[in-house]
């Protein structure tokens, strides 16, 4: 299972980034958790400055953007 983590402060740019990921990820037939990580210490602790992030097992893989889906299934397709 992977994880999933959606860094930011619970704005809809964040909220948004969420909906994305989980659409991308299903479509993929991906199993995952999603989390969101709002503590901004747990945020900074990624090396993150801008946010929405998000962070897939571990490494952040985009920061300070809201992909459209398809570029998200593009990206986790390729990490998989």
């Amino acid at each position: 299972m992977k994880k999933i983590q959606i860094l930011g402060t619970g704005c809809a740019k964040c909220q948004k980034l969420a909906d994305v990921a989980s659409q991308a990820a299903n479509n993929l037939g991906i199993n995952y958790e999603l989390e969101k990580v709002t503590d901004i210490n747990q945020i900074i602790s990624f090396g993150v400055m801008t946010t929405p992030a998000m962070v897939v097992d571990g490494a952040v893989v985009l920061a300070g953007k809201i992909p459209s889906q398809a570029e998200l299934e593009k990206l986790l397709q390729n990490m998989f």
